[in-house]
């Protein structure tokens, strides 16, 4: 079974996100904001795949993609917001995340995208 890391500030759409993830399959994870999520990156937890908002308060989307990408070089991260300028997705990319959503994203094209960046899912 695949893990998935979701990091949004958002209770609602972790809960949204995390019962679609799992119905479909996933193991999922949960952290609150980047440096939340960074704790339990440190302390070892590799995931196969990383969904991240953007804005978030304590340490935003775009630190946390800089930050995990030095410990896990290769892990899929995908940057999920309500932002749609080519700036922020650009900045994403060099950051070093592997793709974009934008908010809302239904279940089935969040599914799709992850097939897509997730080899074996």
């Amino acid at each position: 079974m695949k893990s998935i890391f979701l990091v949004d500030d958002s209770a609602t759409m972790l809960m949204s996100l995390k019962g679609t993830l799992e119905i479909s399959g996933f193991a999922v994870t949960t952290a609150g904001d980047g440096e939340a999520a960074m704790t339990k990156i440190k302390a070892g937890f590799k995931p196969d795949l990383i969904i991240t908002d953007i804005n978030m308060p304590k340490m935003d989307g775009l630190s946390l993609i800089r930050e995990a990408r030095k410990l896990l070089r290769f892990t899929p991260i995908l940057a999920l917001t309500t932002e749609s300028q080519q700036t922020k997705k650009d900045e994403a990319k060099k950051s070093g995340a592997t793709g974009w959503l934008v908010k809302p994203v239904g279940g089935a094209d969040l599914v799709k995208v992850i097939k897509q960046v997730l080899p074996g899912a």
